[in-house]
């Protein structure tokens, strides 16, 4: 494997996280001006950055009912992984499997050693040996790229944000600290709202980085780009109920649950055509080198 670092990716990573550290501390500053107790808030936030950053691949494991499989459960999707974790020169990260019939993936873990790639039982049922290979190192790129851990903190500002937007109201207490709180809910709600479209920018690049990190483990754009077309087809004949169930992992997915205009408008990830198209092109370049 030929790996060639993403100055592209770090330098957006390390602008991303910037504008959001400013962000973060202007969030800070309002709360405590309107609720008063600046070290309670940032206690508070502290405890829940810990917990967020140690954490949030058991929460992203649960919300989409994956479990951790051993190789007795699943030999070949072991192997398969192996290898690929081998030449994308990694620790072999663990293997969960999503029973759900949305044809997914994602990778999830705060760092190279302690991550976990997951699949869906019905990406399995979708994709033949070529395209899950495609897949699989789609993944390992985000792992190699250590994106997963950036977007882990990068939502926990949003998430915070959002918080205090849906439940801020309750401590309005008895209506004379109202306009106060709701002035901190205001600034929660503009937070939340650059947060989430700093993050989506984020997220879009770092989809084509792990494309073309796939296509490097692989040497096999076309695998990817086959593989992408075929979950892009089956999104449409997955019942309505299991693509509600799934649709907060949208970020971390291989591909997106879409959600009409507004969804595609704030969308986490680039437009499937478009990878494709750029996964033809790395094939075109491979044959002509």
């Amino acid at each position: 494997m030929q790996w060639k670092t993403d100055w592209g990716l770090r330098g957006r990573m390390v602008f991303t996280m910037f504008l959001l550290f400013a962000l973060y501390i202007v969030f800070i500053g309002v709360l405590a001006v309107y609720w008063g107790n600046l070290l309670g808030i940032v206690v508070v936030m502290g405890l829940f950055s810990i917990a967020q950053l140690f954490f949030s691949d058991k929460m992203a494991l649960y919300s989409m009912g994956a479990r951790v499989v051993d190789e007795n459960e699943a030999p070949e999707l072991h192997r398969t992984t192996e290898r690929l974790a081998q030449q994308a020169d990694l620790p072999k990260p663990q293997i969960a499997i999503a029973d759900t019939r949305v044809p997914n993936a994602f990778a999830t873990g705060r760092n190279q050693k302690n991550a976990t790639v997951a699949v869906t039982q019905g990406l399995l049922n979708t994709l033949n040996q070529e395209e899950l290979e495609g897949v699989i190192a789609h993944e390992l790129a985000h792992v190699k790229n250590r994106d997963v851990m950036v977007m882990t903190i990068a939502s926990f500002l949003s998430t915070l944000a959002f918080i205090v937007v849906r439940w801020g109201w309750l401590f309005s207490g008895d209506g004379r600290n109202q306009a106060p709180v709701y002035v901190a809910i205001i600034a929660s709600l503009l937070v939340w709202v650059v947060s989430f479209f700093l993050i989506r920018a984020l997220s879009r690049y770092r989809e084509y980085a792990a494309d073309r990190g796939a296509a490097s483990i692989t040497g096999n754009p076309s695998a990817l780009a086959s593989a992408l077309m075929s979950i892009d087809g089956r999104m449409d004949r997955v019942p309505d109920d299991d693509l509600r169930d799934q649709a907060e992992m949208n970020a971390f997915f291989i591909i997106p649950i879409r959600s009409g205009f507004i969804g595609k408008l704030a969308s986490s990830h680039p437009p499937t055509e478009k990878r494709i198209e750029k996964l033809r092109e790395l094939e075109r370049e491979q044959e002509t080198a």
